[in-house]
């Protein structure tokens, strides 16, 4: 790494301006602008940066910078330079998915109507992005019959030109055939330019049309042509489907929100026109090369609007720095004004709050592929065994998990990754007898000691008996090479009190704390702290949560159990055996209080006479007093 004084720039000015960073093979690495350059500049070559400026200012060999006249001139040129030279420092986004967009050709002699997901070129109309592709295309078979001008390729148009006969499209009614002269020049142009205003206005209008002429097909008894154009209303409805909320049909906008995780971050995008979101869009940041002050929401804007038109208004989850100077940007750009806002109530609140909950299903959605990656978990692994200062990989990790009823009825459980994916197969759960009164570390030390002495049994097995179980040995002979508690420091000591009274020197231990996701360690005073979108913490978190969830979902149904016996032990005339039984058929509170007297008497052992009674004692039964925490699970 270069030491950054040896590059420190002197005599910087003081105007507003864009700097670059080079690294040693003389590739930009960082873009940024700054009000006053000597100032910002300066900044990087102090003490204490945050880890990623630190990085990036050690990697880099050089900076220069180009001096401009005003805070708009430097934002523009950083968006430019960002998107030539594509700088690993700086966000940048990736398409989660290839969006269809309508698009009109209004640049060429005789404009042509077509489905594009390729780069916008000039002179090109688009509609969209659409979320329904097939939605779409039906969509574009309403809009050729209502507006026919041509959807073919040049290669077609000029062969028909030239042997002066039209194709199909034409024959049925789905071009007006400029190619043989049905319509002038200036006719096809002009019905391309009614067509975009037509669906620039509002889809509602072409849902009006077709409605008509589904009426007119209806009252002459064309049934079938009636039935299809209902089913292009609703295909039509589908490609502009709204967000479920009434906004007015003078409303347009685009909205933009974001949701951020350790590793990564989505940014989607609504375009709401007249009332209704004819498009909507996702992009997903890799967070582990970008700056600590960079501006998720500032970035997305200076990539989309760099390429398209911006409306008049943009909605947003939360307002970038320096708004006033990107609304500036994007009115000089647009021709138009152009407003930054962030609503706080009403009707928009409602939609941002839609688009944020996309935001939030795109990310998922990217993460769940990317947990799939073999590269990616090496990575996370790689991590994990270097801040822990693990002799290996971890290619074996188990994770404990404790959960409770107010102290009683204690539940654990156990998950396995391996090679950093889950192991279901492997998973298992665990009953306490807590009757001497177990709490947390008792019961962590507990649950430890029996799955470490079942690995002490199996291990001892030898290979005659391997091959008389199958030739695979029983599943709690692998050891782990790291095992995670759920928790801080007193569960990790708990942990590492069965570990060392069992003899057990080679297995790894940790615990992960959720208040600040900090890894302690055995007999350490001090936590490690992962950085803070790292893939080895992020694997850490996904492991801890699939044990919590594992163990809550025990929880639940022996809490069930629980209670439902509670109940049942008041009620007269039921033994064990029909207490069973109703065990058996409902499994939960909610359900029995939910059953009639029919189904409970259908009940082996319950008459109807019974099952009045267990209907009128629980209709009696108050428990009011009793209140869950539906997020543990827990009586509280």
């Amino acid at each position: 790494m270069t030491d950054p004084q040896s590059y420190r720039p002197s005599s910087i000015p003081t105007d507003p301006g864009v700097y670059r960073f080079f690294d040693e093979k003389g590739v930009v690495i960082y873009v940024g602008k700054a009000k006053n350059l000597k100032n910002r500049l300066n900044s990087y070559f102090q003490k204490n940066l945050q880890e990623k400026t630190y990085r990036m200012v050690n990697t880099a060999v050089r900076v220069d910078w180009t001096v401009v006249n005003t805070e708009i001139e430097a934002l523009q040129l950083e968006f430019t330079w960002i998107k030539s030279e594509n700088p690993k420092y700086n966000i940048q986004f990736k398409d989660d998915k290839s969006y269809p967009y309508l698009a009109v050709s209004l640049g060429e002699e005789f404009p042509r109507l077509y489905i594009s997901r390729a780069k916008r070129r000039p002179g090109v109309k688009y509609f969209g992005p659409y979320a329904h592709a097939w939605a779409l295309r039906s969509s574009f078979d309403v809009i050729q019959k209502l507006y026919p001008i041509r959807s073919c390729t040049d290669s077609n148009f000029s062969r028909a030109v030239k042997s002066k006969r039209q194709c199909l499209l034409g024959d049925i009614g789905k071009c007006s055939a400029p190619c043989v002269s049905w319509i002038s020049k200036e006719e096809h142009q002009e019905l391309a330019k009614k067509l975009v205003k037509f669906v620039d206005t509002s889809s509602g209008d072409i849902s009006a049309a077709l409605s008509k002429d589904m009426v007119a097909a209806s009252e002459n008894e064309e049934f079938e042509q009636a039935a299809k154009i209902r089913d292009q209303i609703s295909a039509i409805e589908k490609s502009a489907e709204t967000s479920g909320t009434s906004l007015s049909e003078n409303f347009s906008a685009d909205l933009l929100a974001t949701h951020s995780e350790i590793t990564h971050s989505a940014v989607t995008m609504f375009s709401v026109r007249h009332g209704r979101v004819v498009g909507s869009r996702s992009w997903i940041l890799d967070r582990a090369d970008v700056l600590e002050d960079e501006s998720v929401i500032a970035a997305m804007i200076s990539k989309i609007y760099s390429e398209l038109d911006a409306p008049s208004e943009i909605l947003v989850d939360e307002l970038p720095d320096a708004v006033e100077i990107i609304e500036d940007w994007l009115t000089d750009k647009s021709g138009h004004r152009v407003t930054i806002s962030k609503p706080l109530r009403g009707d928009k609140l409602d939609v941002i709050n839609t688009v944020k909950r996309n935001a939030n299903q795109a990310l998922i959605q990217h993460l769940s592929k990317r947990s799939n990656d073999a590269a990616v978990s090496g990575r996370a692994l790689e991590e994990i065994a270097n801040l822990l200062d693990l002799p290996e990989l971890p290619l074996r990790i188990e994770c404990f998990d404790i959960s409770n009823i107010q102290g009683n009825h204690m539940v654990a459980s156990m998950v396995v990754f391996e090679d950093g994916q889950i192991k279901k197969s492997d998973y298992r759960r665990f009953a306490i007898d807590d009757v001497a009164g177990f709490d947390d570390t008792r019961a962590m030390h507990h649950v430890l000691t029996r799955r470490l002495k079942r690995y002490l049994a199996e291990r001892e097995i030898d290979n005659s008996e391997v091959a008389e179980l199958g030739g695979a040995r029983p599943k709690f002979a692998y050891p782990p090479q790291l095992i995670v508690v759920d928790g801080g420091a007193p569960q990790v000591a708990a942990a590492a009190k069965a570990l060392a009274e069992l003899g057990i020197s080679d297995i790894f231990l940790c615990g992960l704390a959720k208040r600040l996701e900090e890894v302690w360690l055995p007999e350490s005073k001090e936590p490690v702290i992962f950085p803070r979108h790292s893939e080895g913490l992020y694997l850490l978190q996904r492991i801890r949560d699939e044990a919590h969830r594992f163990a809550i979902t025990f929880h639940r149904s022996k809490r069930s159990k629980v209670m439902l016996e509670s109940l049942l032990d008041d009620i007269p005339k039921l033994g064990e055996s029909r207490r069973a039984a109703l065990l058996d058929k409902f499994g939960s509170v909610t359900a029995i209080r939910k059953a009639t007297v029919t189904e409970i008497s259908t009940v082996p052992g319950i008459g109807s006479n019974i099952a009045e009674l267990i209907v009128a004692h629980l209709a009696t039964e108050s428990v009011s007093n009793v209140q869950v925490n539906m997020e543990t699970g827990e009586i509280t």
